[in-house]
């Protein structure tokens, strides 16, 4: 038997004068509250408050991490893994045929921020003593089940153990809320709020656009003919999300390139996307167009921005057009910032009405581009080290290349981006530990003093982003 058990010392140097300093500082923050301002948990869970069904529907189904591993390995297809397909369809229903495919090949997440975070929710959130392999597969699932199915670990209870002080979910622009507006009317105190993210809407080259934009009319109740008209709707649907507690807004875009359209040109590829007539051309303007808009409305309602380009999306193109999005089939690609930023940036990046945050998937732009970029503008702040780079390595790399241009204020905390609802805590924890190590590294250079580092870790896992997500 591997026992399952974390060093209290985990991920810092093992140099001892870094490494006692790290500690030191990682006990003022491991205990403060979790601020989580983005990521994809359903709000459902939330409102219905009923036991996770199963450890299978729990760990695996929601966290693409995880399967995309085993996939990658050919050691399961996505139907063998239970991944419903884009009707809905579950070639595998079998929780423990699942499981014991996962338990069997749990070795593959080793050095893996997965494998991190899995080993701390089955160590610290369930009390599991050892490491799943595929002898005691069934063992461990059967203690899971036990605990899932008890109060204890009901959603709400465990939102509140886990000391969320807030937490954001991703929501179309045509979303009705209904289980942001239940979990308001059921009188608990857990903080979830929406985010407004309009993608579905805005990318003409979506092949869904005119679905969407139907589901946008049925938001606002009235037929959507022009641009005008269209933009209209957004702004009454970015009001209703405000209403709803929303702080945000969410762009994921294929490039951050950003142009302000004249509007008879804006009026001219909308008809024309009416029609079924647009280009790739026309989508790749129109987005810029509409990043401009957003900003111009940030402004307006106060709503803080996000940006996140770098992703070439769905690569798998079987494994999209059977399963659909967010099957862990997107890939970082090289990403420029400093021209196609500079519209935006120079029209509305100087107004310290807005708040833009930036994410990217190309770290070469990390010192090159975006930390100049922050360190310059006042409306422009990076947010943290993401997806594919929330990592021990990836987040300690982060804060290498853009301290020093951009300072630390010029960053917005840690966001969990995260599907998998259980995972938020170890997420958090990781990252709170790298940064305390960071700090520890600049304390035992004397370039701070360790009084500034207990400062600046409090700002790293708290106040930064509860003021740049205004939560």
């Amino acid at each position: 038997m591997s026992k399952l058990k974390l060093h209290p010392d985990r991920f810092f140097d093992p140099n001892p004068a870094v490494r006692k300093i790290a500690r030191e500082i990682y006990n003022t923050i491991k205990s403060m509250p979790i601020v989580s301002p983005h990521g994809h948990v359903d709000p459902s869970i939330f409102a219905e408050n009923k036991p996770f069904p199963n450890p299978t529907q729990l760990f695996l189904i929601p966290d693409h991490y995880i399967y995309r591993m085993l996939y990658s390995q050919g050691l399961a297809t996505i139907e063998e893994l239970g991944i419903p397909d884009v009707n809905g369809n579950v070639y595998e229903s079998d929780p423990k045929k699942i499981w014991k495919i996962f338990a069997s090949n749990y070795y593959l997440f080793n050095g893996t921020p997965s494998g991190v975070w899995l080993d701390y929710e089955f160590s610290k959130v369930f009390g599991i003593k050892e490491k799943l392999n595929e002898k005691n597969a069934f063992k461990i699932y059967d203690q899971l089940q036990a605990k899932i199915n008890s109060k204890s670990f009901l959603p709400r209870t465990l939102f509140d153990k886990f000391n969320i002080e807030a937490l954001t979910t991703t929501d179309a622009a045509y979303d009705n809320l209904e289980h942001h507006k239940s979990i308001k009317d059921s009188g608990w105190k857990g903080k979830i709020v929406p985010c407004f993210r309009p993608d579905g809407v805005t990318d003409l080259s979506n092949p869904k656009w005119k679905e969407n934009l139907v589901l946008l009319e049925k938001s606002v109740g009235y037929k959507i003919t022009n641009y005008k008209k269209f933009v209209h709707a957004l702004e009454e649907r970015r009001e209703f999300f405000k209403s709803m507690g929303a702080t945000s807004t969410d762009h994921g875009v294929f490039s951050p390139y950003t142009h302000e359209l004249t509007l008879k040109k804006a009026e001219s590829i909308f008809q024309n996307a009416l029609k079924n007539k647009s280009t790739g051309e026309d989508a790749k303007l129109f987005t810029a167009h509409m990043l401009m808009e957003m900003a111009r409305m940030s402004i307006d309602d106060g709503l803080t921005m996000q940006i996140h380009p770098g992703s070439y999306r769905n690569h798998n193109e079987i494994i999209y057009n059977k399963f659909g999005l967010d099957k862990g089939c997107d890939i970082p690609m090289q990403t420029e910032f400093t021209f196609n930023l500079k519209e935006l940036l120079n029209k509305y990046g100087n107004n310290k009405n807005l708040t833009v945050i930036i994410f990217t998937l190309d770290e070469t732009a990390y010192s090159r581009e975006l930390a100049p970029l922050a360190g310059h503008y006042p409306a422009m702040k990076l947010g943290p080290a993401w997806w594919f780079h929330d990592s021990i390595e990836g987040m300690t790399r982060y804060r290498q290349m853009v301290t020093e241009t951009a300072g630390f204020y010029n960053t917005v905390g840690f966001n969990d981006d995260t599907r998998a609802f259980v995972s938020i805590p170890a997420r958090h924890d990781v990252a709170r530990r790298v940064d305390s190590n960071f700090l520890a590294g600049l304390v035992a250079k004397h370039i701070i003093s360790k009084n500034e580092a207990l400062l600046l870790a409090k700002e790293l896992t708290y106040n930064l982003v509860k003021k740049a997500y205004k939560l």
